[in-house]
């Protein structure tokens, strides 16, 4: 019952596949403005019935491509809460309702607490869903925040687990009953001590502690046949990019054509805490982003939700072929993290180097791969050495002294990451 009270901008079902086009009985009347450009070019996009047959106007912008109801049918739609009382017992269905066999009892109905109506109403009511997340949005581009941050997203997250953006009480409420880790929380309190900022609200946030959790690092081989599964070339090569280069996943998205250079990747476009860097990759990598189609400047135009859920889809069909599940606990950043712990490893524990390949502004970050775990060493380069001078420059090359034969003096390094080290 309340989940239909709560998603009352979506009741129903749409109209017709014809009805985006305009309606002649409903032409009179002029069209509201698109509440996120203000434009007045729009298309009808079909009607929503509530669950008391009042219908809702859908609207599409046609200059920003934005879909939003008719404020004026959701102000009559929510006048229905004021008939709930009257409601008798036969089954009351909308005409979008007809599916969902919705029927609803007088005392069910009586049952419902008045302030939950209030509160449902007053959320409907208010425009920090959107018109104030649109302000939201527009604030901190004016603040300088970083492009494409994920303050509003988190706002919204609040918004649907019941909190009143303008309550500061029930934000902590929301925040101190939902079950996340502390850093997770700490995001969504940084995300509204800028919205309370915007709009002058004092609030006291709420203490949480980042925890200190050392990463899951898988083996390459799962690596590998995460890369594999792909049936995608551009999620093979998104993947193939993440493993070669240690990047962050917002940061490789927005790689671009022109960063990529013979065999050299440029990170120009860094998240927060992380510098430009440039990277050696091979020539398998780069074969694969050749054949990706150049239809846009951007390497792979697509957003991280969007990459996420495929490559969701991807690790859950590879865990199953494999019957492996560790796979499912391969993140997009355990790419990262496996490449850190590979560095630490080969260069023997160079924080400075583990620091520069994965871009840390701060050491701190860098320490936690140092020493973290060790990998099996299956291929290695050998050289000897026969006095004290050809030793020291064998071990400035980041050669590991092993042994010493009949006066000559053996020594080792790994194959792979070897460039890392000298």
């Amino acid at each position: 019952m309340m989940a239909a009270f709560q998603e009352i901008s979506t009741f129903g079902k749409a109209g017709s596949p014809n009805s985006g086009k305009s309606d002649p009985s409903e032409s009179a009347g002029a069209s509201p403005l698109c509440p996120q450009c203000g434009s007045k070019k729009l298309w009808r996009d079909g009607l929503r019935y509530s669950p008391f047959g009042d219908r809702i106007q859908r609207w599409l912008c046609r200059n920003c491509g934005f879909r939003f109801s008719d404020s004026d049918d959701i102000e009559r739609a929510l006048s229905a809460f004021e008939r709930v009382e009257r409601v008798d017992t036969k089954a009351v269905k909308g005409r979008g309702h007809k599916a969902l066999e919705c029927q609803i009892c007088v005392e069910e109905t009586k049952n419902l607490a008045t302030t939950e109506l209030k509160t449902v109403a007053g959320n409907l009511q208010n425009k920090e869903v959107k018109g104030l997340t649109t302000q939201f949005m527009a604030w901190l581009d004016k603040e300088g925040y970083t492009k494409g941050s994920r303050y509003p997203n988190n706002l919204k997250t609040l918004v649907n687990l019941g909190a009143d953006l303008l309550n500061p009480e029930s934000v902590k409420e929301v925040l101190g009953k939902h079950k996340m880790k502390g850093g997770a929380k700490l995001q969504y309190v940084y995300a509204y001590s800028a919205f309370a900022n915007m709009l002058k609200i004092s609030w006291d946030p709420p203490k949480y502690k980042q925890e200190e959790t050392l990463p899951f690092i898988p083996d390459e081989t799962e690596l590998d046949q995460l890369i594999a599964a792909c049936r995608s070339r551009r999620m093979a090569t998104y993947l193939q990019c993440l493993k070669e280069t240690f990047a962050d996943p917002g940061e490789a998205l927005k790689l671009r054509w022109i960063d990529v250079s013979d065999n050299i990747i440029t990170i120009n476009h860094t998240v927060k805490g992380h510098l430009p860097r440039q990277l050696e990759v091979s020539n398998k990598l780069i074969s694969m982003l050749n054949s990706l189609p150049k239809t846009s400047d951007i390497i792979f135009p697509t957003t991280y939700s969007v990459m996420f859920s495929c490559y969701d889809k991807v690790r859950k069909r590879a865990a199953e072929l494999q019957k492996n599940p560790r796979l499912l606990s391969i993140e997009l950043r355990t790419f990262r993290h496996w490449g850190g712990s590979m560095i630490a490893h080969y260069t023997n524990g160079n924080v400075l180097t583990v620091k520069r390949l994965l871009g840390h502004k701060r050491i701190e970050n860098t320490m936690k791969y140092i020493s973290m775990i060790h990998f099996k060493d299956d291929e290695f380069e050998v050289t000897t050495a026969t006095t004290v001078e050809e030793a020291k420059k064998v071990l400035e090359a980041g050669f590991n002294y092993i042994t010493e034969k009949t006066g000559i003096m053996l020594f080792r390094r790994p194959k792979r990451f070897s460039k890392y080290a000298s």
